[in-house]
């Protein structure tokens, strides 16, 4: 989850992982996570001081006694074999601009503050622990660079490098640190464990296309990952791509009034995606590769966090690495960003196939986010219990909504026992109890819950009129929503007043009575990403949406994303009052892809078929891809191309102007708090 600054360019796992074009621009998206291309940074205005109510901090009781009685075994792991940091905090791409701050989060080397939720610091401290670090003999890790952790296996005469992080600068102030302590060694493989784009980004910072081109250094991948990195999120990649704003904090100030991590790991610096192709693709389980003296044996398991993913085990070092299929928390099965629901069930028998396969074997277990366990005892305990909370979450969930139970409902009874919930790593700090079982539920039963009045309800906006109106109107409905707030009832408050913002946009005294509530709650929260959502909300009720500029693709993506992607991507696009106005067919030829395709806008829709030329078509079109990407997505003037060579057409030109036309741009800043 291009962003996770998670955004500026904006995956998006985690992801920021799929790229999607949108007006005049581009913005790049994680499957964990998006981004928002933060170069140019909006001006984040400084949220109003609010201290923690009585009622906030009594809600938080039970979680600050679990952080006193804390024994420090995770804070021991994570300094464990600490070898150097940068001494420059600041990391910078060619143009001197900084794209990170590894001290943007010094703020948590002080106490405690009260406006974090106790669980949540400990957490955020482990996760922006930064530097190289020696995980066992041979195997290294660079943390807190980034949102993900990239690692470095030394094979004799070069590097193994392990999901080189979501941008080119601090993949490359990684590698810079790995040579300066460890000694200059050339890069013999990369490879990627999933299709989010935080695991791949940054390639260009360790490697480059000429040794990949030239068999120098070997790119392996699972399965399915050129497709899914490109595809997961184009459809709705603009709604989501507003949506991670939310779940990344991507507006909000560093610090403890505002974002305090993702809940996954450090926020995403903005700077350069890259991509290279993958040269070897792990198709099966128990395949074996050997690169330079060390041998891997891979285990893919699609369809878990990411559609094409996979662990791996080394042998000779007794270490299993499990990609961000076992995290330091309770992952998500829908991302609040938005995606398709991941099957719990799959998730947690492929962790039960890593167990039975590789846990009484290693000795270290390290991932793509987090930090690595050592002992083969807490390995096998650590996978065993992560599997056991999936799973009964997933079982669980099934047994109550067999039972009779909704989606919401079973979110607000179902807990995990004991033994489960006192470990840390599932706690809900990115993925959550309560968001997941209604995942659950939704991939199973879909949205509607089977009651007739939710079928066919109003939309909140008339509903939000209706519902003031019949409580007394808004004055009467803000009086209750106090009341609620006296009580610490804050949910109750915010959906009270949710209705007045909705049912009026300009009632300014509720705009600022909800953001206070959604602040005690961002306060309250234990999750990283639900503490962003609710921060974000009060944000732009208080000062409207910020704009964010967008950033230019990446050209390794551009070239790497299939036309009939940007086919479809158009499709969902199209105004259907123009288009059923004029019907149309329009052969359009890609000069330097050597493609031909046919368009066909008629009845509201637009049809694409590849290797179709249709002589009956009112227009030929000859264009390269970017050509095509200018003028049909950020409307670059189409006369202009033609006149200059760069657009060739046969026949009806108008037909060409007439697709750009019936394509409507997106509104990247459209309101989630207000109507």
């Amino acid at each position: 989850m291009m962003l996770k600054g998670k955004f500026w360019l904006g995956i998006f796992i985690g992801g920021l992982s799929a790229m999607v074009l949108i007006a005049a621009g581009a913005y790049a998206f994680r499957g964990m996570i998006a981004q928002i291309n933060f170069a140019g940074k909006p001006e984040i205005p400084a949220p109003p001081e609010q201290a923690l109510s009585e009622a906030s901090k009594l809600a938080m009781t039970e979680v600050r006694q679990l952080v006193e009685a804390d024994d420090q075994k995770d804070f021991e792991f994570a300094e464990r074999g600490f070898i150097a940091t940068r001494t420059d905090p600041l990391i910078r791409n060619a143009k001197g601009e900084v794209v990170s701050d590894l001290s943007s989060y010094d703020f948590l080397k002080g106490p405690t503050s009260n406006t974090v939720n106790p669980s949540l610091w400990r957490h955020a401290k482990i996760l922006t622990r930064h530097g190289l670090f020696k995980v066992a003999d041979r195997i290294y890790q660079v943390r807190g660079f980034d949102i993900s952790t990239v690692s470095f296996i030394d094979a004799g005469s070069g590097w193994i490098v392990v999901d080189p992080l979501t941008v080119v600068e601090p993949a490359r102030a990684a590698f810079d640190l790995v040579t300066a302590n460890l000694g200059e060694k050339p890069v013999l493989a990369v490879i990627y464990s999933h299709t989010h784009g935080d695991h791949f980004g940054g390639v260009l910072g360790v490697t480059s296309h000429e040794d990949v081109d030239s068999g120098k250094v070997k790119v392996i991948a699972p399965d399915g990952f050129m497709e899914h990195a490109i595809s997961e999120n184009v459809i709705a990649g603009p709604a989501m791509n507003r949506r991670v704003r939310f779940q990344i904090g991507g507006t909000l100030p560093r610090g403890p009034e505002g974002e305090v991590t993702s809940g996954l790991g450090p926020g995403i610096p903005h700077g350069t995606v890259s991509l290279i192709a993958p040269t070897i693709i792990i198709k099966k389980t128990g395949r074996e590769i050997t690169i330079g003296d060390v041998k891997l044996v891979f285990q893919v398991t699609p369809g878990t966090e990411a559609p094409a993913e996979m662990n791996f085990y080394l042998p000779q070092f007794r270490a299993v690495f499990m990609a961000e299929n076992a995290n330091l928390t309770m992952h998500n099965f829908l991302p609040a960003r938005g995606a398709l629901v991941r099957d719990a069930k799959a998730w947690a028998d492929y962790l039960t196939e890593s167990i039975r396969l590789f846990a009484d074997k290693s000795d270290i277990m390290f991932a793509a986010h987090g930090i690595p366990r050592f002992g083969q005892k807490e390995i096998v305990d650590f996978l065993s219990l992560h599997r056991d909370a999936y799973k009964f979450l997933h079982d669980q969930s099934v047994r109550l909504m067999n039972a009779g139970l909704t989606g919401s409902e079973i979110a607000e009874v179902l807990e995990l026992p004991d033994v489960l919930a006192r470990q840390w790593y599932n706690r809900g700090y990115y993925g959550t109890m309560s968001h997941n079982a209604k995942a659950v539920y939704q991939r199973y039963m879909g949205w509607y819950d089977a009651n007739p009045a939710n079928l066919w309800p109003l939309p909140p906006e008339p509903a939000a009129k209706r519902y003031t109106e019949a409580m007394g109107g808004a004055k009467k409905v803000m009086d209750l929503a106090n009341s609620a707030v006296e009580k610490g009832e804050y949910r109750w408050a915010a959906m009270l007043l949710n209705h007045v913002v909705f049912a009026d946009k300009t009632n300014k005294p509720a705009r600022d009575q909800l953001a206070d509530v959604y602040t005690q709650l961002g306060f309250q929260c234990e999750a990283g990403t639900w503490r962003n959502i609710y921060l974000t909300g009060a944000q732009e009720l208080r000062t409207g949406v910020l704009k964010t500029p967008a950033g230019m693709i990446a050209k390794d993506l551009i070239a790497a994303t299939p036309t009939p992607m940007i086919f479809d991507f158009a499709a969902v696009r199209i105004n259907p009052d123009k288009a059923i106005s004029r019907p149309f067919k329009l052969n359009i030829e890609l000069t330097d892809r050597k493609e031909r395709h046919l368009i066909t806008v008629e009845n509201g829709v637009l049809i694409h078929e590849q290797d179709i030329v249709d002589p009956e078509a009112g227009a030929t079109v000859r264009c390269t891809f970017p050509d095509l990407l200018m003028t049909l997505f950020a409307k670059a003037p189409i006369g202009i191309k033609a006149a200059k060579g760069d657009i060739v057409m046969d026949g009806d030109s108008s037909l060409f102007e007439a697709l750009a036309d019936v394509i409507e741009p997106v509104d990247a800043d459209f309101p989630v708090v207000t109507p």
